[in-house]
């Protein structure tokens, strides 16, 4: 397919499926969507023989789309641009302790708890696999998905303080997750490579503090056009400007083009823009269409997220091991997460009859996939990749649909 026909083909089939949900499956968004998208996949790959032309559409469209590069290089500039636009900055400041704990030393916790459980576990199966690839993957999946954790925190009755910290290090613990993804990769892709503090050091000066810095003079450019104008037009076309040259240049510099975005949607989120004509806030408006390009993209992703399953091969050997993996993942967040609570007790701010809604909310996405997928090719990809999305998929739907359950029984 062309560029055109597969844009086409992904805008169609997301809103024929986005209508099914919202008419007659009715699940939350997102969750909805990425369940008829499986289904749908499923359906077409077991009638394969009888109707072709309908298989072959979705494998064409799933080789037509890079889903790595779309989601980390574009899509996530973008999503995470317009989640932090909407986010509190006032209550981002008085949370932040929290928010740094969880987004730095959880993602480090999570990941060798994670690494190590499923390392000493593969030998029950008779499966090998060296230690840093297993810390490899639990780089991969242990950052929540801040487009995934957001969407589904819209429509909880969770208390705000709670949603700034779960919502807060889902839009941080990227950069640190993809940060310590990239050091390992580079480890397991050559053997000769040897891990030094210094090269982490510059290596986390240059995505994180690059990005942050980056992110920001973008943001006080963007700032500095917009407050002077008073069409919204304009004002959109410069917004989107921005967030398109922090997800190009913040390729070519090697910067975390995640953190890029959520700095500048945090700086201008506190930005006062001229009101129309008619007294209205431009923010407000600016705002609003920000939040349908969120929802748009949404619904996008998580019908890419279900198509998936139709190029992912998935082995009977690795069911039994992925439904372990499961439970090492909210092992590793339950511990990483509870350890500083105890730690830090009230300097951490973070209730400990909270601690369970924290743990639950932590939903894998999209990026888990695309960084599985990401991966060099090597005899352990594939488990890595099947389990990942078992995993992703157990995330969104089993923990995202009862999500809110959790959050009423502790909350009343």
């Amino acid at each position: 397919m062309d560029t055109f026909t597969t844009i086409a083909a992904l805008f169609t089939l997301s809103s024929l499926i986005s209508y099914i949900n919202q008419r007659y499956v009715k699940l939350p968004g997102t969750i909805g969507i990425m369940v008829i998208a499986i289904v749908l996949s499923i359906v077409i790959l077991i009638t394969g023989k009888s109707f072709p032309a309908a298989y072959d559409f979705i494998k064409e469209l799933n080789s037509s789309v890079d889903f790595t590069r779309t989601l980390l290089d574009v899509m996530l500039a973008f999503l995470l641009f317009a989640s932090a636009l909407h986010f509190d900055l006032e209550k981002l400041k008085q949370q932040k302790r929290p928010v740094l704990i969880l987004s730095t030393v959880g993602v480090l916790g999570s990941t060798t708890i994670f690494g190590f459980l499923f390392y000493w576990t593969l030998p029950l199966f008779g499966i090998d696999v060296p230690l840093l690839y297993c810390l490899l993957f639990g780089a991969l999946i242990s950052p929540t998905d801040p487009v995934a954790v957001l969407s589904v925190l819209k429509k909880s009755r969770i208390p705000k303080s709670l949603e700034t910290i779960i919502g807060g290090e889902s839009l941080f613990n990227d950069g640190v997750g993809i940060l310590l993804f990239v050091i390992l990769r580079e480890l397991t892709e050559d053997a000769t490579v040897v891990f030094t503090w210094s090269h982490t050091l510059q290596l986390f000066t240059q995505e994180v503090f690059g990005g942050i810095l980056f992110g920001l003079a973008s943001a006080y450019l963007c700032s500095y056009l917009i407050r002077r104008i008073a069409d919204l037009q304009t004002i959109l076309m410069i917004t989107i400007s921005m967030v398109m040259g922090i997800a190009v240049l913040g390729s070519l510099l090697h910067i975390s083009i995640p953190l890029a975005a959520v700095a500048a949607g945090l700086y201008l989120s506190n930005v006062k823009l001229a009101k129309t004509t008619d007294e209205i806030s431009l923010n407000q408006i600016l705002n609003k269409i920000w939040g349908l390009i969120d929802d748009l993209l949404n619904t996008i992703l998580f019908v890419m997220i279900g198509l998936q399953i139709a190029v992912i091969h998935f082995y009977s050997a690795y069911w039994l091991i992925s439904l372990f993996a499961i439970l090492f993942v909210l092992i590793a967040r339950a511990v990483s997460i509870t350890a500083p609570a105890i730690l830090l007790g009230r300097r951490l701010k973070l209730p400990y009859n909270r601690l369970a809604i924290v743990i639950w909310a932590g939903l894998r996405g999209g990026i888990s996939v695309a960084l599985a997928l990401s991966l060099p090719v090597s005899e352990f990809k594939p488990m890595i990749v099947s389990i990942s999305y078992i995993i992703v998929v157990f995330s969104i739907i089993v923990q995202g649909l009862t999500l809110n359950k959790v959050v009423n029984k502790l909350v009343d």
